[in-house]
């Protein structure tokens, strides 16, 4: 089901309207070594659980937005293997045993090709969905991202993956800013630290939406099955 048809969803602060032809499913940073256990997360001594049990809302939310014929865009957090494009000051903060660059369980951390890189095996891109290999937290910084979204003439965007207050939230905040509506998928995020996905939620979705909307992925799944029928 391709639509031009404009679509209405329950959500937060108020319903949240869109039209598949013109909105995108972005899917941030669900890679394996920070959603698998002996990944780099684990490594840093977080529970990845936490992160692994969205997985199966992120599935259906993918699965029925592609059955709608939706853009699908995936990030990675990846650098280039010489690091030229990862300062100083990001490589230096975190773990000082195990920085970005460094060799871990899946090889080495956060550089393009390495296999603790990759998307997750469950949420695998398929032909002709975008993937963007990110240098920053933020899906629009040293990325084609805003060039691609104006091309396909993209006004809307449903945000899932993680972490919810750092990658996804930057990248929310980031397209805010340049003019996008966007809902973040309640169930289709989350946070090594629960209190932190729940207070984003909240700035998200403050003051009539100053940032955006919120819903849980079965409000966007029934509209499009609504419209389907």
């Amino acid at each position: 089901m391709k639509t031009s048809t404009l679509l209405t969803a329950d959500a937060q602060p108020f319903a949240f309207e869109f039209d598949v032809a013109r909105t995108a499913l972005v899917i941030i940073d669900m890679q394996r070594d920070f959603i698998e256990p002996g990944g780099f997360g684990e490594t840093l001594g977080n529970d990845v659980s936490l992160l692994a049990a969205i997985v199966p809302a992120c599935q259906a939310m993918l699965a029925g937005w592609r059955r709608a014929g939706g853009l699908v865009i995936h990030t990675r957090e990846a650098h280039r293997p010489d690091l030229a494009d990862c300062p100083p000051a990001k490589r230096n903060r975190g773990n000082p045993t195990l920085r970005i660059g460094d060799e871990g369980p899946m090889g080495r951390i956060l550089v393009m090709g390495e296999p603790g890189n990759q998307i997750i095996d469950a949420l695998a891109p398929v032909e002709g969905e975008i993937v963007i290999d990110k240098p920053g937290k933020g899906a629009f910084y040293a990325t084609g991202l805003q060039s691609m979204l104006q091309q396909r003439g993209i006004a809307r965007l449903l945000f899932a993956g993680v972490t919810t207050e750092v990658c996804v939230q930057t990248s929310m905040r980031e397209a805010n800013d340049r003019g996008y509506d966007c809902l973040l998928l309640e169930d289709c995020t989350e946070s090594y630290f629960p209190r932190f996905k729940a207070a984003t939620l909240e700035m998200v979705r403050a003051q009539g939406g100053i940032v955006g909307w919120t819903a849980p992925s079965t409000a966007l799944l029934g509209a499009l099955e609504r419209a389907s029928a």
